[in-house]
């Protein structure tokens, strides 16, 4: 591609927005320019939305789908609020997004589609390219995308449909010009993709070097942007989604364990793309199972934990609901179990493919009787690794079900990866009951399956036709230790208080919260857990800058929570919790601690933003200020 001869504007961070038609490939050019971004070394994050319908009415509303991406020279920790560019495939596009453009920013439309057809589909009486209704909070730049791809692919046999359709490619190459990104990895990618269509391939490839060249070449353009690399630690990265780092996860934890991991899961929205992760690593001994509903697909996992496998289960809220008879039943069997539920806005099939975190108290509490299970809450896409690996060792170790919460935002989101290496993973001891562990009543070895070990409180894992080790599990309540069906009433208080102890125990386990508090002096605690963390870090890294006090907290579990949470929560005259549920957390932090948390609750499908934190930060520091002044005038 030819080399600039325009001028080139440094800067420190951008947030460019890809929208279009369900059917234009938008997700496909957001992924290729995060991975063009990942290749040069800057930090980033993504946001892909898109269509609950497999396919919406084309050109209309309901069928937008976009992909954001915020990349910069430092540590990026959302993946941006408003879009500084947005590149609109269609009146649809433009008319769901051009309100959360930047003031200042730059919108680039695909004119060729802003026919009177489509201008009537989302309510424009005329077209607002020509009619000023979009006045000048942004530079709009009105290309012609889908007529000057045909036109570069004018040798190219293929039908002006097919040509069209590289349009995306025509995009992306322009935007790729315009911030000086690479296209040498999207290029492999075309040429690996369409190998066994070389037609396409070339056509692609071509719409991609015409979009690079109309970008040099026109005088619609004339400036270029560039974006140092971030300082990063040195190491080998990729870029990775959360349901994708979650997939390794699992199989690490099961590596590290000597395990075969065993999945049996019914496809959900946004969960699936972990099935379809796991599905292909067969190499690494992964069996996957698509079971016929959600409640097959963890009985296929728990029969597995049960002949000594690392029974795993992956979800979303409606599915997590049917799950709940067959989690009553690991707590009763006390066998290792992962569930991972990929959380969605809800209730009932409510909003598929947005984000929510209101899955948390049916986590904690969603099954009869008294059945507690550990959650753990990833906090970021690569946090997903860290904590899939973890959920996998607290339930080998404690003989337990995990419940591991991530949500659309982090499962569909991306950032770059620095690998691991294998030593820097903890092995898992599966430490399988290989003989006797009591004797009968006439003095003869025999096993008992729930003999605990005293700290853990985890009751012997035997592996099914292990020589004298033969043993009963169901629903119905064991006796203490022996594990004969049981009706006693004395035995059943105590064998609910040792589950419930097994929970409490595993807070030897879980690290004690970490306050970031640099000066020691704040009276603010911003309390975040699960995906609120990169807003929150966000926006206390603002307000910092400004030379406001404010100290943050995450937590990564929540049952059980760190031995700390009370000391710390009682440590601050306010404490802050946004959720995106209506307070769940807050409500069982109240409980427990009797601390007067402050909730603020959106539950919209959407991430918070940086500027919403920010004004609750300063709103509530302001309740500070004026209760110090009140009390300061109390002693005059």
């Amino acid at each position: 591609m030819s080399t600039t001869t325009k001028e080139i504007r440094k800067t420190v961070r951008v947030a460019v927005r890809f929208a279009g038609d369900s059917g234009d490939g938008m997700q496909l050019t957001g992924d290729r320019f995060t991975s063009d971004t990942a290749s040069v070394g800057n930090d980033l994050a993504t946001l892909p939305s898109y269509p609950s319908e497999i396919r919406a009415p084309q050109g209309t509303l309901l069928g937008v789908s976009s992909f954001q991406l915020q990349f910069g020279d430092h540590a990026i920790m959302t993946p941006g609020d408003n879009p500084d560019v947005l590149v609109a495939m269609n009146p649809a596009a433009l008319k769901a997004n051009v309100r959360e453009v930047k003031k200042g920013g730059t919108i680039i439309v695909n004119s060729d589609d802003f026919t009177k057809r489509n201008l009537a589909k989302v309510g424009y009486a005329s077209n607002p390219l020509e009619d000023g209704s979009l006045g000048d909070s942004a530079t709009i730049h009105a290309v012609p995308l889908a007529s000057l791809t045909i036109e570069a692919l004018a040798d190219c046999d293929l039908t002006k449909k097919e040509k069209e359709r590289a349009k995306n490619m025509f995009a992306l190459g322009l935007i790729s010009w315009l911030f000086s990104r690479p296209t040498d990895s999207t290029r492999m990618f075309l040429e690996q993709k369409f190998s066994k269509r070389p037609e396409i391939m070339k056509a692609n490839v071509l719409a991609l070097e015409a979009g690079w060249n109309y970008g040099e070449n026109t005088e619609v353009f004339a400036v270029r942007y560039e974006v140092e690399p971030a300082d990063m630690p040195a190491g080998t990265y990729r870029n990775v989604t959360g349901n994708t780092a979650t997939a390794y996860g699992l199989v690490m934890g099961a590596h590290r364990a000597g395990l075969q991991l065993v999945l049996g899961s019914y496809p959900i929205t946004p969960a699936t793309d972990i099935f379809h992760v796991l599905a292909r690593l067969k190499r690494l001994g992964v069996m996957t199972l698509q079971a016929e509903d959600e409640i097959s697909g963890i009985g296929f996992a728990l029969g597995a934990s049960f002949a000594g496998k690392l029974g795993v289960t992956t979800t979303s809220g409606p599915g997590l609901c049917l799950k709940s008879e067959f989690l009553g039943l690991a707590v009763s069997t006390e066998l290792p179990l992962v569930v991972v539920n990929v959380q969605r806005g809800g209730p009932s099939t409510g909003l598929p493919t947005k984000t929510e975190q209101a899955d948390l108290l049916q986590a904690l509490y969603g099954r009869n009787g008294e059945a507690p299970v550990a959650v753990i809450a990833a906090q970021s896409p690569v946090d997903c690794f860290n904590a899939a690996y973890e959920a996998c060792a607290i339930a080998i170790k404690y003989r337990h079900p995990v419940i591991l919460l991530t949500d659309g935002y982090l499962g569909n989101g991306s950032e770059p990866w620095q690998l691991p290496t294998l030593d820097d993973i903890p092995a898992i001891d599966p430490d399988f009951a290989t003989g006797p562990n009591a004797v009968d009543d006439l003095g003869n070895p025999t096993f008992h399956p729930y003999k605990r070990d005293e700290k853990t409180m985890a009751r012997p894992w035997a592996i099914p036709g292990t020589p004298g080790l033969q043993h009963r599990l169901g629903g119905l309540e064991k006796a203490d230790g022996t594990g004969a069906l049981s009706h006693d009433s004395a035995n059943h208080m105590k064998m609910t208080a040792l589950r419930q102890a097994k929970i409490d125990a595993m807070a030897d386990d879980v690290p004690l919260l970490e306050v970031d508090d640099p000066s020691g002096e704040a009276e603010l605690l911003m309390l975040g857990w699960g995906s609120t963390y990169g807003p929150i870090a966000a926006a206390v890294r603002n307000v910092r800058e400004e030379g406001i006090k404010v100290a943050r907290a995450h937590l990564r579990y929540i049952n059980p929570l760190p031995k700390n949470t009370g000391e710390v929560l009682r440590r601050y005259k306010m404490v802050v919790l946004p959720e995106m549920n209506l307070g769940q957390l807050a409500l069982v932090l109240r409980g427990m601690f009797l601390v007067d948390i402050k909730s603020h609750n959106l539950v919209r499908g959407l991430p918070f933003t940086v500027p919403e934190i920010t004004d609750f930060i300063k709103q509530h520091l302001a309740e500070i200020d004026e209760a110090h002044v009140a009390a300061d005038s109390q002693e005059v």
